[in-house]
């Protein structure tokens, strides 16, 4: 099985070498590069072309946002994690505006991150649960203004209540383990939940789970 060509872009060197060490060490990931800034990252990127860009948005020189116009011009095969401290949403929307695959924080940096790189690898779309919230926050703001549907959503009366309940959490952001934690479930449940409603709703991934509950109008400010 081909490895997943991981390049890191970030101006502290610890954290690098730490990141180095936990990714090297998975048995489907294999790190090709280190940059500094990011005109080092677009030089990099440009020779290695590595298949996934760990990026830190605040760096000298040419920082995060500036290098993700250069790179997505110059290497747009590549897919661009922002590895992030800051959970702002200012942030968030402009690296996804500018071409970013997945936004998550240096603070989730090891389970959160591996998941993260092989999403965006698979060609979704990942972002921390906190930074979800925030954009479905956005979305139902949007669809509040709008005149409410008058029609069932399609495939939605086939779903249990419990599936439905499951639905609007993980829809708002939550993880698997926070919806568990919330309708006192185990996780082993919750997961089964998931897989039953997106089987049902002819969904894929949480991308597509969010849209759809946005468009049918299914989310409500505080599930």
């Amino acid at each position: 099985m081909a490895k997943i060509r991981l390049l890191i872009a970030d101006d502290h060197a610890v954290l690098r070498a730490g990141l180095h060490l936990l990714l090297n060490a998975q048995p489907d990931m294999e790190v090709v590069g280190e940059a500094g800034d990011g005109a080092e990252a677009l030089e990099k990127a440009d020779v290695l072309r590595p298949d996934v860009l760990l990026l830190d948005l605040s760096m000298p020189g040419m920082g995060g946002l500036e290098a993700i116009h250069h790179l997505k011009r110059r290497c747009p095969e590549v897919k661009i994690l922002i590895l992030s401290m800051y959970d702002d949403e200012s942030y968030l929307r402009e690296a996804l505006r500018a071409g970013a695959a997945g936004y998550t924080l240096k603070k989730g940096a090891d389970t959160e991150l591996l998941a993260a790189i092989r999403a965006v690898q698979r060609g979704e779309i990942f972002l921390h649960p906190a930074l979800t919230k925030v954009l479905v926050g956005d979305l139902l703001r949007k669809e509040l203004g709008r005149e409410k549907r008058a029609t069932t959503p399609a495939g939605y009366t086939a779903l249990s209540e419990r599936e439905r309940e499951v639905l609007r959490f993980l829809a708002h952001g939550y993880t698997n383990q926070q919806v568990a934690d919330r309708l006192f479930l185990s996780l082993k449940t919750v997961e089964t939940y998931k897989a039953r409603l997106m089987r049902k709703l002819g969904l894929r991934s949480r991308a597509d789970l969010v849209r759809y509950a946005m468009q049918q109008g299914l989310l409500r400010p505080d599930p």
